[in-house]
């Protein structure tokens, strides 16, 4: 199945607005929301220096986002997946 590209998808713009304040090349960030055959994809890419910041020790900032987007899904009833890239 071909991936579409949302462009003003609000669950993208949340995780956007929490990584640019987690790292310290904000202008780096890029997130883009891709309709996959089960899940919206949101994908997270940021600096390589600052992935560490975005990931945390053993994973718990990813968590963390994963969870405040599943949270925030609740309403919309759609499936959001998030991926550091």
């Amino acid at each position: 199945m071909e991936e579409n590209i949302i462009v003003n998808d609000g669950m993208a713009s949340l995780v956007e607005y929490i990584a640019r304040n987690l790292v310290d090349a904000p202008e780096e960030v890029k997130v883009t929301a891709k309709q996959g055959e089960e899940a919206i994809i949101i994908e997270l890419n940021v600096a390589k220096e600052d992935m560490g910041k975005v990931i945390g020790k053993q994973g718990r900032i990813a968590k963390a986002i994963r969870t405040v987007v599943r949270a925030a899904s609740v309403k919309s009833e759609a499936k959001y997946m998030v991926e550091i890239v």
